[in-house]
């Protein structure tokens, strides 16, 4: 590494070598009354300390806390490209939230991380708002988080995020998939879009073809976040297993909540497919398989309950504003084969 020739007289200053604290005073500043929107009564101290203080409801007998991490990947090309950074936040808080409320838990707080190579104090609060109204959706709260700036160690006007989330569950209602049984139904979720996964590839298309405005707009809807109707389902029918849509597509992750010896089988066509699917698909030259284990292809969360009770828990979903369809049963499955087949 070549190190600069500064003089012995010259005084220097932090923000000569490219960290301006007086920036991320005025971030912290900013982001001040976004956060305390999200605040619950458990959290005892927040943003402003080195740490925050959250006490355990004492609505729960025997509390499992569940935690989960995650970005937003390469969806943050099309941000810097758009200067677009108002929905990005919610994205990440969305990806976590929805991770940790697969095994029934309810989100409680959620930090951010965000690195720059130059903080952009206007960049920078659009991001933070996002995630704050991202915790407002899902009802946790936003009780802290870190900003770094890395001077020449980042690309110049980029940034990087990743987010924690933290929840609770009773332990006598864990949700771990033990109790699903061939025969039980398969619902899905709508998703709000693409989401947060597969932007990698969808890169690669753009740089074939140029969509328009509408379809732009469809690439940079935020992930839907789940937490609230799930919740409620999860109060009023037996859930057995729930899969977030996430990295790995369909394919990839609905076997995650199956037990060994069963498979998903998933009817082509029982759910509304998003334009902006058939348009990855066409124009990208992409193979129906790979749109499968690559995107959420309109499912963004699967529930699996008893036949049974697949009618009461569709109209509960579809009461608390999801988008639902039956989309496929379990069977039984031999062992080493895939988990989830659609056809």
């Amino acid at each position: 590494m070549k190190i600069p020739n500064f003089s012995m007289s010259k005084t220097l200053s932090y923000r000569e070598s490219g960290v301006d604290i007086d920036a991320g005073d005025a971030l912290v500043e900013a982001i001040k009354p976004f956060a305390r929107r999200t605040l619950r009564p458990e959290v005892l101290a927040g943003i402003g300390g080195f740490g925050a203080l959250v006490e355990v409801s004492k609505k729960y007998r025997e509390p499992v806390l569940v935690a989960g991490t995650d970005g937003v990947g390469t969806k943050l090309k099309l941000a810097f490209a758009l200067d677009r950074h108002d929905t990005i936040g919610i994205d990440l808080v969305a990806m976590s939230v929805n991770d940790i409320l697969v095994q029934g838990a309810e989100p409680i707080f959620f930090l951010d991380y965000f690195v720059c190579e130059r903080l952009d104090v206007r960049v920078a609060t659009e991001v933070v708002k996002g995630i704050a109204r991202g915790c407002e959706i899902a009802g946790c709260s936003l009780i802290g988080g870190e900003t770094a700036e890395h001077p020449n160690a980042f690309p110049k006007d980029e940034y990087d995020l990743a987010g924690f989330a933290v929840g609770i569950v009773e332990k006598s209602r864990i949700i771990d998939g033990r109790s699903i049984r061939p025969g039980d139904a398969l619902l899905g979720l709508a998703s709000s879009g693409a989401h947060s996964n597969g932007f990698s590839l969808i890169r690669r298309v753009l740089e074939r073809e140029k969509p328009d405005a509408a379809l732009m707009d469809a690439l940079m809807e935020p992930t839907r976040i789940y937490v609230k109707s799930v919740l409620k389902l999860i109060d009023t029918v037996p859930v057995k297993g729930l899969a977030h849509i996430t990295g790995g597509g369909i394919t990839g992750n609905v076997p995650r909540m199956l037990p060994e010896g069963t498979r998903a089988v998933i009817r082509r066509g029982s759910w509304p497919r998003p334009k902006v699917f058939d348009w990855l698909e066409q124009k990208g030259n992409v193979a129906e398989e790979e749109m499968h284990r690559v995107f959420n292809c309109g499912i963004g969360m699967a529930v699996a309950v008893a036949t049974e009770d697949a009618d009461r828990a569709m109209h509960e979903l579809r009461a608390a504003g999801e988008t639902v369809s039956r989309i496929g049963t379990v069977e039984a499955g031999p062992a080493g084969e895939p988990q989830a087949l659609i056809g």
